[in-house]
């Protein structure tokens, strides 16, 4: 276990609290323990060895102390103490308390989770050390009979009605409009090639009192050769009304009242005033399903190729959904069945994992960091707590059950892992590997493998 940032912020003096707020402000769960998982420590050092552990660490800094007016190794003592006095003390607390607390912890056969909280210490030259600590670690519980906990494992068979409805969305997304050469009025079906300029009846420019400027004249909403599907789903029933039984060339006035939660918000409840043009009479035409549609979507040198291509792909897709469903009620099911407590400090890492993962998604969609840095993070965090309980109670029975069953990861299917991430990130192999070596990326990589091997022999075990 590490003590250095946890001691420090015993030790510093106040002209260090500004950065220990900013450091807050970016981890801003802040040091909650779970008192279900919180054991405390308290480690006593004798006088005699502080002392001695003090003149060893002062006598090496005066050894390699740089001070201008003196050689190395001659600096008076009593300037070193002096000049190095929060060196020092920082490096007689890393050499007294972590050997101990580990020894102590050992003993009492517990697995420590994050770093320790230093809630006590006192530490003076020729006086006994006292310290105390509380950390958070995982509880222990049984996990017999999991093997005996299943739940439902749905087909992933593809059904023919599934088949044909994918193949009908294929052939709807090639459809081409054309026009209607003959003279007919619109239908239902049918798509109306309109022009038009709409009036918000509230936006009406009024007259300006007496001494006070015009006001601006509100913008009209226009649109040119644009198409309008009569009966159609997503268009608005008072256009498919008047654009019924009118034929092009015809002019038309449509008052429209758009309900409250209209999705165009600049709409939402208001009511316009149209003036419509009907230019034309267009159908939507769906292509045959045959060869020369294969042909067109790809490298297929038939239909027959790509039923089985669509045939493959929707198999495929639909078990890994089956299966990405049937582990999150298995994982449901035993966390119903194996109650335990799980170190806030796990779910708290959970949750910036979870936020990241956000971040990420928010700046790849446009975000810029200025807009990011106005999200309620502390509202964000708290709709992201639920999740992370369950995920870091997941996280904890697999690797419960991968221990009990002696599952491991080869070197070569990290090995695959690295190559695919090296790919995505277009990062060279080796120095990927480098990268997370120093950061603990690949130790967290083999345990996620881990955990995903556990929840597939699970997924495979499940009766079917």
């Amino acid at each position: 276990m590490s003590f250095s940032s946890t001691v420090e912020n015993k030790t510093e003096t106040a002209d260090t609290e500004h950065n220990h707020e900013a450091a807050e402000e970016t981890h801003s769960h802040g040091p909650v323990l779970n008192p279900d998982c919180t054991r405390e420590l308290v480690i006593d050092v004798p006088a005699d060895e502080v002392a001695k552990t003090w003149r060893n660490v002062a006598n090496n800094y005066r050894k390699y102390a740089k001070i201008p007016g003196f050689r190395p190794g001659k600096v008076p003592e009593n300037i070193v103490r002096r000049r190095f006095a929060t060196e020092i003390r920082k490096e007689v607390i890393d050499s007294l308390l972590p050997e101990r607390f580990n020894k102590a912890i050992n003993e009492l056969g517990i697995r420590p989770v994050g770093q320790p909280q230093v809630l006590e210490l006192t530490l003076e030259e020729g006086a006994p050390l006292h310290a105390k600590a509380v950390f958070e670690y995982l509880p222990a519980f049984s996990i017999d009979g999991y093997k005996d906990v299943t739940v439902p494992k749905p087909s992933a068979e593809i059904t023919e009605d599934e088949f044909q409805r994918e193949l009908e969305q294929l052939r709807d997304s090639r459809a081409v409009m054309e026009p209607v050469e003959e003279d007919r009025a619109l239908a239902d079906g049918d798509w109306a090639q309109i022009s038009y300029k709409g009036q918000v009846q509230n936006e009406a420019a009024e007259p300006a009192a007496e001494g006070e400027a015009p006001a601006a004249e509100a913008q009209p909403i226009a649109g040119e050769d644009t198409l309008v599907e009569i009966g159609g789903k997503d268009t608005v029933e008072a256009f498919t009304n008047a654009l019924r039984g009118t034929k092009p060339g015809q002019e038309l006035k449509v008052e429209v009242i758009y309900p409250a939660d209209y999705s165009q918000a600049k709409l939402a409840g208001e009511t316009v005033a149209y003036d419509v043009e009907v230019k034309a009479i267009k159908k939507r035409v769906l292509p045959e399903l045959n060869d020369d549609f294969a042909k067109e979507l790809g490298h297929y040198e038939s239909y027959a190729d790509l039923e089985k291509s669509v045939r493959e792909y929707m198999e495929s897709r639909k078990q890994r959904s089956v299966e990405a469903e049937t582990k999150d009620k298995l994982f449901a099911a035993l966390a119903e069945r194996f109650t335990f407590s799980v170190p806030e400090s796990l779910v708290q890492d959970q949750v910036d994992t979870r936020l990241e993962r956000g971040l990420r998604a928010l700046a790849a969609q446009g975000m810029q960091p200025d807009q990011m840095r106005k999200l309620d993070f502390t509202r964000l965090r708290a709709a992201q707590r639920d999740s992370a309980v369950t995920e870091v109670k997941t996280n904890v029975l697999l690797d419960r059950i991968a221990g009990e069953e002696n599952i491991t990861v080869s070197d070569e299917e990290l090995e695959r892992e690295l190559q695919i991430a090296a790919i995505q990130s277009r990062e060279p192999l080796d120095a990927l590997k480098v990268r997370l070596t120093k950061d603990g990326g690949l130790g967290r990589i083999k345990q996620q493998l881990r955990r995903e091997k556990t929840a597939s022999i699970l997924y495979e075990r499940l009766p079917g």
